[in-house]
């Protein structure tokens, strides 16, 4: 049993820095039936999760189902300030009410995928804003500015000359403090959040709890392109409250490829199983499209029900048959990575990318049947049938 746990929380990992610890706390759990805690932070600043968002939830609820605790912090007051992990510039301070509507709809979104009995929900104002202005110094005297320098995002914009607010400096430190606060026996995050993350480690030192957390990264997911992080501002997101069908046939527009990325991160499957699909489809006894099809059946039915999710796939089957696609239309092969408006009109079905960009824009292109929304999509390897309209075709295979 020990094994098998090690494997799954293992799973899809970036980084795990004292993974003895988390065998220690496993060994524990099983022998003797003693829980430990697991810490994620979520800063509440904005309304809704993707499912870039969920893959620390998946990794969270895994930790759950082999005896941890879960620590679902909510930075009610971190998000105040404003995590600056990869900002160029200082960001927007929220107000409370916008945290406070943030805060209602992640947590009602997180425990689709979270068991809730097994799960602390607490807010790091409760001790945060209680620390009087010693304490406060206190805190700072722990690291340097030359340590906080170190951080990519700080010293990228020092170098350029561009400002950093003091307080950006306590948004670490902060979060270390809610670990040593909290007395976390492990905290998860993304790759991005590997400075703030250690920061815990070294102020539960600091602040003598007699425990150092273990520290364990997830990557980031990728979005429907294939190619950069899954994010609303770039269009190529998976909202976990997306409508059904939108959110079964965003699934079936990804590549083969990242599916099983998906499947690694996403699903509930376990890796033996995962095994035997990827087998499946390498040999031809299974077909990536009904493969993927089961993978958006999965996902839909977790933030709706499955009866939402077998109708999203008879809708979309529905559509997919109604729409007659010619049987001999132009094929094009591309090689590297190709911007959606400049593979039009490698294909012949626009006459410039400006124009291309104006008829996405107007909502009249389709990839495989399914509308084109983000005028900067790049297509990865894989094969497409492009359509303008209801006349323009073209078949596209990147290499």
């Amino acid at each position: 049993m020990l094994e098998e746990a090690l494997r799954e929380i293992n799973r899809g990992t970036a980084e795990i820095i004292d993974e003895k610890r988390i065998e220690k706390l496993l060994t524990a759990y099983f022998e003797e039936g003693k829980h430990y805690t697991v810490k994620c932070g979520f800063d509440p600043t904005a309304p809704d999760l993707h499912l870039g968002h969920t893959v620390l939830l998946q990794k969270l609820a895994t930790f759950q189902k082999y005896g941890a605790r879960v620590q679902f912090l909510i930075g009610s007051f971190t998000a105040t300030i404003g995590d600056p992990t990869g900002k160029n510039a200082t960001r927007k301070v929220l107000t409370e009410d916008e945290v406070k509507k943030n805060i209602k709809s992640y947590t009602e979104q997180a425990f689709k995928i979270l068991d809730e009995s097994k799960t602390d929900v607490v807010y790091n104002h409760e001790w945060l804003a209680q620390l009087t202005p010693m304490e406060m110094l206190g805190l700072l005297a722990r690291r340097t500015v030359a340590r906080m320098l170190e951080r990519d995002d700080f010293k990228k914009r020092y170098k350029n000359g561009d400002d950093i607010a003091i307080h950006e400096f306590t948004y670490p430190l902060l979060q270390g403090y809610d670990s040593v606060h909290l007395k976390s026996d492990v905290e998860i995050g993304g790759t991005d959040q590997k400075f703030n993350l250690l920061m815990g480690r070294h102020l539960q030192k600091s602040y003598e709890i007699k425990k150092q957390q273990a520290v364990l990264m997830m990557p980031i997911l990728e979005g429907l392109d294939g190619v950069q992080k899954m994010s609303k501002s770039l269009g190529n997101y998976i909202g976990v409250a997306d409508e059904p069908n939108d959110m079964f046939g965003k699934i079936l527009s990804i590549s083969d490829d990242l599916m099983w990325r998906y499947f690694e991160l996403l699903s509930t499957k376990s890796l033996d199983s995962i095994e035997v699909l990827k087998k499946g489809v390498t040999d031809g006894s299974l077909h990536p499209k009904k493969v993927k099809e089961d993978l958006a059946h999965e996902i839909t039915a977790r933030f709706h029900c499955d009866e939402q999710a077998t109708n999203a796939k008879l809708e979309f089957e529905r559509v997919h048959t109604k729409s007659k696609i010619p049987t001999d239309i132009p094929e094009f092969t591309l090689d590297g990575e190709i911007w959606i408006a400049k593979a039009l009109v490698e294909c012949k079905i626009s006459p410039s990318t400006s124009q291309a960009r104006r008829d996405i824009k107007q909502g009249a292109v389709k990839i495989d049947q399914i509308k084109v929304s983000d005028e900067q999509l790049q297509l990865s390897s894989g094969n497409y049938i492009l359509q303008m309209g209801k006349r323009k075709f073209a078949k596209l295979k990147v290499n």
